[in-house]
């Protein structure tokens, strides 16, 4: 079993940044893939950016491409969402995600076992 919690979300203005981090259990956090979605109101969950076990691959969505960036520490237990220039449209519930089961660093929900409750990230314009 796998516990993640998220912190670091709130309110910003267009253009501001915000750090998430996700804290995890598990001395097996080093083996896992780490990702973060999104879930905008009234929208499905959508995939933000994932980094590999080892912290060499990472994968963005094009909507937060150049502005968002994913990191991990894998000595702590952590994986961080570091996201600048934010837009209104960035307004959404955060989600941390992990992947124990598989190498592929997967851009889906269903390719991530376990997730954090979320954390509130609200952009005004």
């Amino acid at each position: 079993q796998v516990q993640l919690v998220e912190s670091g979300g709130g309110l910003v203005q267009t253009g501001g940044s915000l750090r998430l981090s996700c804290a995890a259990s598990g001395r097996a956090f080093a083996s896992y893939n780490m990702a973060w979605f999104r879930q905008p109101p009234g929208k499905e969950r959508e995939f933000v950016a994932a980094i590999r076990w080892s912290g060499r691959d990472t994968r963005y969505a094009d909507s937060v491409m150049g502005r968002f960036s994913i990191s991990r520490d894998n000595a702590v237990f952590t994986v961080n969402l570091l996201m600048n220039s934010l837009k209104p449209e960035d307004t959404a519930v955060y989600y941390c995600a992990a992947d124990v089961q598989t190498w592929l660093l997967g851009l889906r929900t269903s390719d991530y076992e376990y997730w954090g409750q979320g954390t509130q990230v609200t952009v005004s314009s």
